[in-house]
């Protein structure tokens, strides 16, 4: 491993770590606000959804986009928390039976199976309404103008239009597996948007200016593809021991994906294109962009 390498997953643990701590305090025993109790079992079953390990790639994204405008850090990570609130519940609710049906995540039972069906869906559902608590408590150091533009986007990332809808499309797709179209589409929805949420909200805490925040949102976009096209050449090239999940799982669905219809090598081909362009995105912020950057290549080269 290079040095550049080193120190960019150095970095990735540390900001995870960081970020541990904030989910560790927003999932506390002790009710916030004008909670009444936090029943233990459904707390117990959400801090096992959340605090068990990950990359924390979403929340890493907008904290280092928003230190590209030298934004507020306790912003930056009570944002990065609540994305990544959402990204579990999505996770937990992905795994159920009536889902994707998986008994492993991150190496590890998976919420429904260490606890109950029901208290999954509780559990995702509490997680997912605790992320858009965060983003509007008084104490996150934003204005209102601005809590009001990651609340909406957050909204319009994870519902019908985004992730949901991009889950609801994925259930399709084992009864009938869509197009070329169809797979990038059903991609950009399920695993793209929130991507491209988190580097467009580190740039609205950063207080960044409408060309700047596109620009960071087509880069999330870039990188929310390569994301996936990882994911899907990990599926058929690694195992669960690798992966801390199962694998192989889409093929054996009938699922079409891009490796699917294109083949490994291709795949790899357009993942070295996809960096290209999502750097090229990042020229106008020179070296304040290079984690962004480095990043980039990461998400296309994982291994896990």
């Amino acid at each position: 491993m290079n040095d550049v390498s080193k120190n960019f997953s150095e970095l990735l643990s540390l900001r995870a770590a960081e970020i541990e701590a904030v989910l560790e305090r927003l999932l506390s025993p002790s009710p916030a606000g004008e909670e009444i109790i936090r029943p233990p079992k459904l707390l117990a079953a959400m801090r096992h959804g959340v605090l068990n390990g990950g990359k924390r790639i979403r929340p890493f994204l907008v904290i280092e986009a928003a230190r590209i405008f030298d934004a507020d850090r306790e912003a930056a990570l009570a944002t990065g928390a609540a994305l990544e609130l959402i990204h579990c519940y999505s996770l937990i609710h992905d795994d159920l039976p009536a889902m994707d049906d998986d008994e492993l995540r991150r190496g590890k039972p998976t919420v429904h199976v260490a606890f109950d069906e029901a208290t999954a869906i509780l559990a995702g559902d509490s997680l997912l309404t605790l992320a858009f608590d965060v983003l509007a408590r008084p104490q996150n150091g934003l204005d209102d103008t601005r809590k009001a533009a990651l609340v909406f986007g957050l909204a319009q990332a994870a519902g019908i239009g985004g992730m949901a809808g991009g889950q609801g499309l994925d259930l399709d797709a084992e009864i009938s597996a869509p197009d070329e179209a169809g797979i990038i589409r059903l991609q950009s929805m399920k695993t793209g948007a929130l991507l491209r949420y988190a580097c467009e909200a580190g740039a609205i805490v950063g207080n960044a200016v409408e060309e700047e925040r596109d620009r960071l949102k087509r880069f999330g976009e870039m990188i929310g593809l390569a994301f996936q096209l990882a994911d899907d050449l990990l599926d058929v090239t690694s195992d669960a021991s690798q992966m801390g999940k199962a694998t192989g799982k889409d093929a054996a669905r009938g699922k079409g994906t891009l490796v699917g219809l294109h083949g490994v090598e291709w795949a790899r081909n357009r993942l070295d294109g996809l960096v290209g362009e999502a750097c090229v995105l990042l020229e106008p912020f020179g070296n304040r962009a290079d984690t962004l950057r480095q990043t980039a290549c990461f998400i296309a080269s994982r291994e896990s």
